[in-house]
């Protein structure tokens, strides 16, 4: 797991490492150049034309670093400097430059930029205490309106890193960041600004990390393969657990199947699927493997006998909202003791009928996608807003909410939140989300922890998205093709 820290703790962070090394602050400069043009290296060559708009402080002090190793490496480069009284490392950096930059004192003419193919930004840092005003603005929006490729320094000028961004911001197209992402990058709310990001390691110093203690985290592909399941030789299908899903109603059986392959493909070693009498055959015929547990309805799900025999249960995908299922929700939800995942109308149901909540067991896990997450809990002013909310409702239901998207979030009780890093847009299709549940029902029936069975299936539903759409493409993934890759996930995951 990757922490991920606020804007303060950055800087702590900073000083942590000049001082712990030591090493002087310029000399730390001067690898994040290094790091940022090793990255800019591989993805642009020198036929293009580079320009480079500084303001006065640290972040400008990287870019005048980068204009000379991009310079020294045969990239034709030009500098601006917005005006300002320069820090001590931007000073350092300005007097290495070896031709003066241009400086902005006025208002910029609209086609400042147009000279340039590719735009690096280092105007402002992470530090940015208040929305950029007055020429600072005006360069920000001459920067937007280039038709250059932009690059950021670390964040783009004009995101704050820890709270909402409502002032003029420079839109990059990438932005390269520095040892962690910042919480912004993560936000529906900053997609446009931030654009494709990557973080490069500058060598602060590990013990800080450590020693930490952020509640947000970046979640690694190192920690899921540590985390697997594992199976000894003379293992049997008892010892994977006992799943149940409860899905599927007249017209919307798919979304059993989905989950119901799902969950047999990541592992559960018995897995029953209760449906409504419609779906029986259905359910027989794509998932021979699983037990049917026929409803007395025949279109919904109603009722449900000996709902203790499981080691984990998953309940909502196509279940639809019918009153007989409403019903049948509550007196299942004030029976069981078993570990819950709920998902899609399940959801749903709990949103319209708020009284039911306080019968959700403590670590029950609940997938909403934004939609139904706003029927949960209410409408909110924006993402860090969002994300607040969610926080406070996982604290006091004492639950698990995954809010599925790019970068889904997992929010646990005790106020950490884990943001996944596998997965593509293509993902955003029918079925997806049916996937997710039977995953995490499975490796909560294989007696997994629930915040780990949450985090785990996440990864693993992404990275067999990953997986597929090298076959399938964006456009052309489907669900299926997502379980359809669950085996060669495990298997690369577990290797």
């Amino acid at each position: 797991m990757l922490k991920i820290l606020n804007t303060s703790e950055i800087r702590e962070w900073d000083a942590f490492t000049i001082n712990k090394e030591p090493i002087a602050s310029i000399d730390l400069m001067e690898r994040a150049c290094v790091a940022f043009v090793h990255w800019f290296a591989t993805h642009f060559d020198q036929r293009k034309s580079i320009g480079i708009v500084c303001g006065t402080g640290n972040n400008g002090g990287d870019g005048l670093g980068i204009a000379r190793l991009l310079k020294e490496m045969g990239y034709p480069t030009k500098v601006w400097i917005v005006n300002g009284n320069g820090s001590e490392d931007f000073n350092i950096n300005k007097q290495r430059l070896s031709e003066p930059p241009i400086e902005i004192s006025s208002k910029p003419e609209i086609e400042i930029f147009n000279t340039c193919d590719i735009l690096i930004d280092g105007i402002f840092g992470s530090g940015l205490s208040r929305a950029p005003e007055d020429i600072y603005a005006e360069v920000i929006t001459a920067i937007n309106n280039a038709k250059a490729t932009v690059v950021a320094i670390d964040i783009p000028s004009g995101l704050f890193a820890d709270k909402h961004t409502s002032g003029v911001s420079v839109h990059a197209d990438y932005t390269v960041t520095f040892q962690t992402p910042k919480l912004a990058f993560l936000l529906p709310e900053n997609e446009d600004r931030v654009g494709q990001w990557t973080v490069v390691d500058i060598g602060l110093n590990k013990t800080f990390l450590k020693e930490s203690s952020s509640k947000y985290f970046w979640v690694e592909r190192k920690w899921v393969k540590q985390h697997l399941p594992k199976r000894k030789e003379f293992a049997h299908k008892g010892d994977f657990g006992r799943a149940l899903l409860i899905a599927g109603s007249f017209g919307k059986m798919g979304a059993a199947v989905l989950c119901a392959r799902a969950a047999m493909k990541s592992g559960t070693g018995l897995l029953t699927v209760h449906i409504p009498n419609c779906g029986y055959q259905i359910i027989q015929t794509s998932v021979p493997e699983a037990m049917a547990s026929v409803d007395e309805n025949e279109n919904v799900f109603t009722s449900l006998p000996n709902e203790n025999d499981y080691t984990a249960i998953g309940i909502g995908p196509g279940l639809g909202q019918d009153p007989k299922t409403v019903k049948g929700l509550a007196d299942f939800l004030k029976e069981t003791v078993v570990p819950l995942v709920i998902d899609a109308d399940g959801i749903n149901i709990l949103a319209a009928n708020s009284n039911l909540l306080h019968l959700l067991k403590e670590s029950c896990i609940l997938t909403p996608h934004p939609g139904e997450l706003q029927r949960l809990i209410g409408d909110w002013d924006d993402d860090f807003h969002r994300l607040e909310k969610a926080k406070a409702f996982a604290s006091q239901m004492k639950c698990i909410l995954v809010i599925k998207g790019a970068h889904t979030s997992i929010v646990s009780p005790d106020g950490r939140v884990f943001f996944n890093s596998s997965g593509n847009p293509g993902m955003a299709t029918a079925g997806s989300g049916d996937v997710l549940t039977g995953i995490i029902t499975s490796l909560r029936a294989q007696r997994m922890d629930a915040l780990d069975a949450a985090v785990l299936g996440v990864y693993i539903h992404g990275y067999a998205g990953d997986l597929a759409v090298w076959e399938t493409g964006q456009t052309g993934l489907m669900a299926s093709d997502i379980v359809n890759s669950l085996p060669e996930a495990f298997k690369q995951l577990s290797g």
